[in-house]
C-alpha cells in the first residue's frame, strides 16, 4: 500500500527520486502513465495486470469505454529504477501532467500519484467539501 505525501525536483535530465517507501513496493520495474486530473500514475507491473484486465474488459462498441482505454493505454510506459532509486518520466506524460520543476508524489493505496507542485496546490485550494464527500462515499459502500 503506498501512504504518504513527497516534495522531489525533477533532474535535468526528467528524472524523479522515488520515495525509498514506495521504492520498495514498487520493485524495480512498474507502470507509469497518464492519470486522472492531471497527474501521474504509478502501479506496480502486478496492479497494472489488473487494472488492464478490467479496462480490456469493456465493451468495443461503447464510444466512453474505448477513449478511456486510449487515455490510459497510450500514455503507459514500463518504468526502470536506476541504481539512485531514480526513475525517468517520458516527456509526453510530463507535458500532459504540466511537470517542469517541483513535484509531489503521493501514495494513493495501490497507485503512487505524480504531480506538479502547482497543480497539486491548486488541487489543494479547490475547498472540497470532505463532509459532503464522506457521506457520498457511504453509496459506495464506504
Amino acid at each position: 500500500m503506498f501512504i504518504g505525501e513527497y516534495n522531489h525536483a525533477i533532474d535535468n535530465k526528467n528524472r524523479i527520486i522515488i520515495p525509498s517507501k514506495f521504492r520498495d513496493e514498487l520493485g524495480g520495474k512498474f507502470v507509469m502513465t497518464k492519470g486522472l486530473d492531471g497527474c501521474i500514475y504509478a502501479y506496480t507491473v502486478d496492479e497494472w495486470k489488473l487494472l488492464e484486465e478490467k479496462l480490456v474488459k469493456l465493451p468495443l462498441t461503447n464510444k466512453n469505454a474505448r477513449a478511456f482505454q486510449r487515455f490510459f493505454f497510450s500514455g503507459a510506459n514500463e518504468i526502470e529504477l536506476d541504481k539512485q532509486g531514480r526513475a525517468l518520466i517520458p516527456q509526453s506524460i510530463m507535458e500532459y501532467a504540466g511537470i517542469e520543476k517541483e513535484v509531489i508524489s503521493i501514495g494513493v493505496s495501490n497507485r503512487i500519484e505524480i504531480w506538479s507542485k502547482e497543480k497539486w496546490e491548486e488541487y489543494n485550494d479547490l475547498n472540497l467539501d470532505f463532509d459532503e464527500i464522506a457521506e457520498q462515499m457511504s453509496e459506495l459502500g464506504i
